[in-house]
């Protein structure tokens, strides 16, 4: 099975408020970067879209190390969804899950690969998250 990996990050001016996510694809020895916006988002929603839009980009089913500084997306995968799925995508206190269509999204795309869910501590020095930062405050700016 080929190898990934993938950097992502997301975050906004405000909360909600513009946001921007970045993301950074290696394979194959070949670096890609993609950014992109949104003029009225979360910080959640841009961390969850920055994954999927960099896995979308993964035809193959592959084996795939997500890196990101986002609690939310590595919790989200690993720990909650399970529950979310067998309560008809409720939370434990049976409210509906916020996101829910993103979550659906990456529940179908971390089925199709072999992923690991790497979380990193944010502005900390890890050079791809820094510059997904970096790209995601570019499209932030470009709104």
């Amino acid at each position: 099975m080929k190898k990934v990996e993938i950097f992502t990050d997301g975050g906004c001016k405000g909360n909600p408020g513009p946001g921007g996510y970045g993301c950074i694809i290696k394979q194959n020895g070949d670096i890609r970067e993609i950014k992109g916006g949104h003029p009225q988002t979360t910080n959640n929603i841009m961390e969850m879209t920055a994954a999927i839009v960099a896995l979308k980009q993964i035809q193959d089913p592959c084996e795939i190390k997500l890196t990101t500084d986002s609690q939310y997306v590595v919790k989200g995968v690993t720990e909650w969804m399970k529950g979310w799925i067998r309560n008809g995508w409720k939370t434990a206190s049976r409210q509906p899950v916020k996101n829910q269509e993103l979550w659906q999204e990456l529940h179908e795309l971390n089925q199709r690969h072999t992923i690991t869910w790497i979380w990193v501590k944010g502005h900390n020095g890890h050079p791809e998250n820094e510059r997904c930062d970096e790209l995601a405050n570019e499209a932030i700016a470009e709104l």
